[in-house]
C-alpha cells in the first residue's frame, strides 16, 4: 500500500477518533412500526471490536449484517434480510449510530421493523447518549473514495467523490450536499449540506422528521401499509399546507431528513466513508445503488486503517 494506507489523525477533537467504539451499556425502548402499526421492542447492545452493526430478530432467532449487500427492499424504507426474515426502517437508527461514531453494536428487535418513534433520528441519539460509548482496542477502518462514482435515474442522481488534498491528513471526513424538488409547494426545492460529525448531526439534522403527501398516505393505508403512521411521527403535506399542528422544526426540514436518510443508507458501507456525497432527488434505492456501484469498481475506493499522528520528539 502507498502513503495513504493509514489515515493519520492529528486530533480527535470534534471528530470520530482513530479507534473503534461501542456502547458502554445496553439500552432499550418500545415503539410502533410505521408500516405494521404493531408494538416493537428494541434493544441496542455493546458488541466486540470488528463485529460491525448486526441486527437480530429475536422473534425469529436470526441475524443480519447492516451492509449494503443485505438490503432487499428500498421502496418505502431501507429493509435488510432475505425472503425468510427482514428488518425494515433501519435508516434512522443507522444514521444515529454512524453520526455518533458507534462502529460495533448488536440491535435486537422482536418484529419486522425498527420503531419509528417521532420519525427522526433524535430519539435514537438520545438513547445512545444515555447508553454512553467506549473506545475499543482496534483501529477504525475507513473507506477512502478515490474516484467519482455516479448513479442516475431520470432527473435524479447521486455521486460519491474524492476529497481534495487539504483533507488527506485530517480525521475521516464525509461531506454531504443534497437537493430535493417536489411538486407539493409546501416542500418545493430545498437544499441541505453537512460535514458529518457528532455535533453537526446532533444539532443540524437529527430532529428532521420523515414526510409524506396526504394522498400518498391514503393510498398506503388503503394497501395495508403505514398503519403506524401519524402526525406524531411524520410531516404530512397537502399541496401548500402542512397538516401537523406544530408546523416544521426547521426551515429546510424536508431536505434535512433526506440528508439524514442518506447518512443512514451510506452507513451500510460497513466502514466510515472518507469522501463527498452529492445528490439531487435521491432516495433509499439510489443511495443503495451508489454503494453497489462504488464497491463494484475496485479503482474507486480502498480500505485504510486510522492511526494517531505521533509528534516528533
Amino acid at each position: 500500500m502507498d502513503g495513504f494506507a493509514r489515515l493519520h489523525l492529528a486530533s480527535t477533537e470534534g471528530s470520530f477518533g482513530w479507534r473503534q467504539r461501542t456502547l458502554k451499556a445496553a439500552i432499550d425502548c418500545v415503539g410502533v412500526g410505521v408500516h405494521s402499526g404493531k408494538r416493537v421492542n428494541l434493544t441496542i447492545r455493546p458488541a466486540p471490536a470488528d463485529q460491525g452493526i448486526l441486527f437480530r430478530r429475536t422473534d425469529l432467532a436470526c441475524t443480519v449484517a447492516a451492509r449494503f449487500d443485505s438490503v432487499i427492499d428500498t421502496r418505502l424504507c431501507t429493509v435488510l434480510g432475505d425472503a425468510d426474515a427482514s428488518i425494515g426502517t433501519v435508516e434512522h437508527l443507522m444514521a444515529a449510530l454512524s453520526a455518533l461514531g458507534i462502529d460495533n453494536a448488536l440491535i435486537e428487535v422482536d418484529g419486522p421493523e425498527i420503531p419509528i418513534l417521532d420519525g427522526s433520528a433524535a430519539p435514537f441519539v438520545f438513547l445512545l447518549d444515555c447508553a454512553g460509548s467506549v473506545e475499543q482496542d482496534a483501529p477504525r477502518n475507513v473507506i477512502e473514495i478515490r474516484r467519482t462514482v455516479r448513479v442516475t435515474h431520470d432527473e435524479a442522481w447521486a455521486e460519491l467523490r474524492p476529497l481534495g488534498p487539504a483533507n488527506r491528513a485530517a480525521s475521516p471526513v464525509l461531506d454531504l450536499d443534497l437537493t430535493i424538488d417536489f411538486p407539493a409547494s409546501a416542500i418545493g426545492h430545498q437544499a441541505a449540506s453537512l460535514r458529518l460529525t457528532p455535533e453537526s448531526f446532533r444539532h443540524e439534522i437529527a430532529a428532521a422528521r420523515t414526510f409524506a403527501q396526504a394522498g400518498e398516505v391514503e393510498r398506503l393505508q388503503a394497501a395495508g401499509l403505514a398503519r403506524g403512521g401519524s402526525l406524531d411521527n411524520a410531516i404530512v403535506v397537502d399541496g401548500a399546507d402542512i397538516l401537523n399542528p406544530g408546523g416544521l422544526r426547521m426551515v429546510n426540514e424536508f431536505a434535512s431528513h433526506k440528508l439524514l436518510d442518506a447518512v443512514g443508507d451510506l452507513a451500510l458501507a460497513g466502514s466510515r466513508l472518507h469522501g463527498r456525497f452529492v445528490a439531487h432527488r435521491t432516495g433509499h434505492e439510489m443511495n443503495n445503488r451508489l454503494l453497489h456501484a462504488l464497491f463494484a469498481d475496485a479503482d474507486a475506493w480502498r480500505s485504510v486503517a486510522t492511526e494517531p499522528l505521533v509528534a516528533a520528539a
